[in-house]
């Protein structure tokens, strides 16, 4: 049950809060927020400007929750805790988005200034106003248009902005649950806005395991012209790369819940071997970006990559070895009946007119680390997709709507 009145009232004033949302994003786009590994300072000027914002707005019970990080400006990384007294406050829906953003990549791709907002065609342009700026946006003008009419949601709406999700999470929201364990309760109804479709219709479930994988292939290095006085780690190494292939074979389940609905294996980044044409490389570096269903575990993966390679030392005498650089083990998924899902899936039907359905990605978001706290967590925006993109941009559209989705949620009795 929902109050109709309650949320046309809510409906109306997103709507009329379309600009000062499309200000709050050039605001923030203006203050880079970039970890340290990628040459940042980390999230804290964003955060308190944010904080100052939340203020502003209404917002009384606010928390900063700061994990310390001598690389980062005042040694701390922020993450921001705003709640909404609702009607009842037996559980929360919360919804989670993260401040930080990744660099601008290579700056001549952009055609504008990645750090300067231009709105264009419906569109903000910038980095980050999708990733997840978008979702940011959406949450807090979901809690100031709870204000500004005066309504309450029927539950306490709660925001978390997190550090540190583009890098691990290790600052962010890994730091809030291994801290502040009691933050979430299990009956919290939890929304992660930061994957989604243009169609409204995904709401995500469930995650495949991500193991990248560093290979190094050792052998001898010697004179071009004299390929029997050495043993061409490169060459071995491409062997292995195309035997690789064949774990799309030995890991063939296929699970519809995920699209696409397969185990992936696929090569990625290749280091530089020697400088000049006419020498054998003695050593040979490459990545695979493995993306594993959830019916088999990490170890069968790792113990059938070491029989190929066995293989491939035996075949040409070289020594290969390979480690992770990432391993995340799949999470338990979030039931397709669980309430947040159903919740989600109400709201879509009476904002965009679409029926949302649960499926699983085979990208990685930080709702793993909610699931694998025993926390049900949906994962759901409206997008285009175009993070970590030169040129990336925001519908406003989407941005306004999927706030009226969460108010729809937040409105949603018992």
């Amino acid at each position: 049950m929902i109050s109709k009145q309650a949320f046309e009232t809510v409906r109306r004033k997103l709507d009329e809060l379309r600009e000062e949302m499309v200000r709050f994003q050039q605001a923030i786009t203006a203050i880079p927020a970039l970890a340290p590994e990628n040459g940042g300072e980390g999230e804290w000027d964003r955060a308190l400007f944010i904080k100052d914002y939340l203020k502003k707005i209404g917002l009384t019970d606010i928390q900063q929750i700061d994990a310390p990080d001598p690389r980062a400006k005042e040694g701390k990384r922020p993450n921001l805790i705003a709640r909404l007294p609702g009607k009842h406050s037996h559980k929360t829906v919360w919804i989670m988005a993260h401040m930080d953003v990744v660099p601008e990549g290579d700056r001549g791709l952009w055609e504008t200034d990645p750090w300067q907002v231009v709105v264009k065609d419906g569109k903000i342009y910038g980095r980050g106003t999708e990733d997840n700026q978008q979702g940011l946006t959406s949450a807090i003008f979901t809690a100031k248009a709870f204000l500004e009419t005066g309504i309450s949601p029927y539950f306490d709406l709660g925001l978390v902005l997190v550090a540190d999700e583009e890098t691990g999470s290790e600052y962010g929201l890994q730091y809030l649950l291994k801290h502040h364990p009691d933050l979430f309760k299990k009956e919290d109804i939890i929304i992660v806005p930061d994957a989604g479709e243009p169609t409204s219709d995904m709401i995500e479930v469930a995650e495949k395991a991500i193991v990248w994988l560093k290979f190094v292939t050792k052998g001898k290095q010697c004179h071009a012209s004299l390929p029997g006085h050495g043993i061409n780690a490169f060459k071995a190494a491409s062997y292995l790369m195309v035997e690789l292939d064949t774990l799309y074979q030995q890991f063939n389940a296929r699970n519809e819940m995920f699209e696409p609905p397969i185990s992936t294996f696929e090569p990625t980044q290749k280091e530089p071997n020697v400088q000049n044409v006419n020498t054998i490389p003695g050593e040979d570096v490459f990545y695979l970006d493995c993306r594993l269903l959830p019916e088999y575990s990490v170890d069968e993966l790792l113990t059938a990559i070491r029989q190929i390679c066995d293989g491939i030392e035996k075949r040409f005498g070289v020594t290969i070895t390979f480690e992770p650089v990432q391993l995340l083990e799949a999470a338990p998924p979030t039931p397709p009946d669980a309430e947040v899902v159903k919740r989600l899936q109400r709201a879509i039907q009476e904002v965009y007119g679409v029926t949302a359905t649960p499926r699983g990605i085979g990208g990685g978001t930080v709702a793993a680390f909610f699931r694998k706290a025993g926390l049900p967590v949906a994962v759901w925006s409206t997008l285009d997709d175009m993070c970590h993109q030169p040129n990336e941009y925001a519908v406003i559209d989407y941005m306004v709507n999927d706030a009226k989705v969460f108010a729809h949620v937040a409105l949603q009795e018992a």
